[in-house]
């Protein structure tokens, strides 16, 4: 089992950057793929990115390619969340998710889930 918990949301202007950052606890966190989702109100919550377990091979989703960039640390178990060129289609609550298996982007194949983290682009 692994706990996750997100910082480094905020505000930004259009255009701006925000480096999300995800620790996980345990000693199993190298052992799962990891993801980043987000959610906007009244949206059903997407895929953004993810990552496998040495963090060699990553996927992106169309709307973030080119502008972020997911990375992870299995010495400090932490991933991150690179995000440039932010747009105020950007806005929403971001988490982070542990999957079992490399190869998936759907949320309901995500084991466990961090609180979110708010991410706001100003115009």
């Amino acid at each position: 089992q692994v706990q996750l918990v997100e910082s480094g949301g905020g505000l930004v202007q259009v255009g701006g950057s925000l480096r999300l950052s995800c620790a996980a606890s345990g000693r199993t966190f190298s052992s799962y793929p990891m993801g980043w989702f987000r959610q906007a109100p009244g949206k059903e919550r997407e895929f953004v990115a993810a990552l496998n377990r040495s963090g060699g091979s990553t996927y992106y989703a169309d709307s973030v390619k080119g502008r972020f960039t997911i990375s992870r640390d299995n010495a400090k178990n932490t991933v991150y969340l690179q995000m440039n060129s932010l747009k105020p289609e950007d806005t929403a609550v971001y988490y982070c998710a542990a999957a079992q298996r490399w190869g998936t982007w759907r949320p309901s194949e995500y084991n466990y889930w961090g609180q979110g983290t708010q991410v706001t682009v100003s115009s």
